[in-house]
């Protein structure tokens, strides 16, 4: 007779969580099978590191296969859940799709980046929720600078020096401040490009950045960028973004090279493609132990969750903390339930936020108490390696910090990391003797 099924989707921080907990369900005899689109982990927090070239890509991914031994993984993408028929559509790595029948379903799809119907965006913006694309943007950074050291041309030298971030949460504001200290120390192999050519620009349209952290952390935060020469536009909107011509809602107009979006996330439309039920937002509902509401045998974490939150009457945020703490209390939930023991309410409250500003600058409220400068980014460092998986990763991202303390920045461009064919196409295009 087959073993039952708890099928993971997703492997986040919540999903990735919820499966390394699970051990007990297999002592029950269940088998956990985790379905994701990569074969490891991604430690979001990290990426602006790994764009500034400070940390090592592989150092902020973890391995599923190491992590869950006991586990089956499945590369791939659940497209839709049929949860009457106990059964998932996974697209599979090699493009082909298969069922995948389970008794009990572990729901953490995750979130998209929130891209808007803006002219030009889908063509010219790239988002910043993947190690692909922080490595992307590294190089993107490293060969403008080569563009710009180049060309005759003053405007396209104009267009390759200026970089327009679009949104000024966490995200936006962490990259930003990360890859405008790689532009700036690489400069100093550029003798032809002075740093008063660069352009920085940070797009959000609501009032302040980071407004988590509260007004005056967020004016301190908006400061510190414009002290920088960084221009924060406060109120202002991305109108267009065609032909690689900015265009804001404020009236300006300017080209640009690079442009990031970072305005925001969605929640997986998994949920509410598959007819789960939903909150306006297309997140999943839960009740305060995890469960999906009005269904048997489901249960839910992460970011695609609205899990209730006891302290603001309304869902938990989707951050990392979350969504972690959610996993395994799913687990220890989900296991109790198979034991016949009473489950627990998820209580958590936030110890708060940290949030970097670029080397040796941050700011953080935690538990209450607001940090800036120095302090703020060295608890920003603690916190995230505290919070990475596995003893070998958080070794890993200790020595890329100890070597960025001792020597100068690496500012090798690995652009055949987009490409990697094309120089044995072109090879194999030559039609040359030999």
């Amino acid at each position: 007779m087959a073993r039952k099924r708890i099928l993971v989707v997703g492997a986040g921080f919540g999903g990735l969580y919820a499966a390394m907990n699970l051990r007990r369900a297999l002592d029950l005899g269940y088998r956990v099978t985790v379905v994701n689109p990569e074969n490891f982990m991604q430690y979001q927090p990290f990426l602006p590191e790994v764009a500034s070239g400070t940390i090592d890509p592989r150092a902020v991914v973890v391995p599923l296969r190491r992590v869950l031994r006991r586990c089956e993984v499945v590369i791939g993408e659940v497209e839709r859940v049929d949860h009457d028929a106990r059964s998932a559509r996974a697209r599979l790595a090699d493009g082909s799709t298969t069922e995948l029948a389970y008794d009990i379903v572990v729901l953490a799809p995750g979130s998209w980046a929130r891209v808007l119907p803006i002219p030009g965006l889908a063509e010219h913006g790239v988002g910043f929720k993947t190690v692909q694309e922080a490595i992307w943007l590294r190089n993107r950074v490293l060969s403008r600078l080569d563009v710009a050291a180049e060309t005759d041309d003053p405007a396209r030298r104009r267009a390759a020096l200026t970089f327009v971030f679009v949104g000024g949460g966490y995200a936006g504001v962490e990259a930003l401040g990360e890859l405008e200290d790689l532009a700036r120390d690489a400069l100093a192999s550029y003798p032809d490009v002075p740093a008063s050519e660069m352009r920085w620009v940070l797009v959000e349209a609501a009032g302040a950045i980071l407004p988590e952290l509260g007004a005056d952390l967020a004016s301190y935060a908006t400061e510190i960028l414009r002290e920088r020469g960084i221009e924060v536009l406060l109120n202002t909107r991305l109108a267009s973004a065609e032909g690689g011509r900015i265009e804001l809602s404020d009236g300006q107009s300017f080209d640009a090279d690079t442009l990031v979006w970072t305005a925001g996330v969605k929640p997986s439309p998994l949920a509410a493609e598959s007819g789960l039920p939903v909150d306006e937002s297309g997140r999943i509902r839960t009740d305060a132990y995890l469960r999906v509401e009005a269904l048997e045998d489901a249960w839910a974490a992460g970011d695609a969750a609205a899990v209730p939150d006891a302290w603001t009457g309304g869902p938990m945020p989707p951050t990392a903390q979350h969504g972690m703490r959610q996993g395994k209390a799913l687990a220890r939930n989900l296991v109790a339930t198979l034991e016949g023991r009473r489950p627990e309410p998820f209580d958590y409250r936030g110890i708060g936020s940290v949030c970097s500003l670029g080397r040796y600058k941050g700011v953080a409220m935690i538990l209450g108490i607001r940090l800036r400068g120095f302090a703020a980014w060295f608890a920003h460092r603690t916190y995230h390696l505290y919070a990475m998986p596995t003893l070998t990763r958080k070794a890993k991202i200790a020595a890329d910090w100890t070597v960025a303390l001792l020597f100068p920045r690496d500012l090798a461009q690995l652009g055949s990391l987009q490409n990697p064919r094309e120089p044995f196409e072109r090879a194999a295009g030559s039609t040359g003797p030999g």
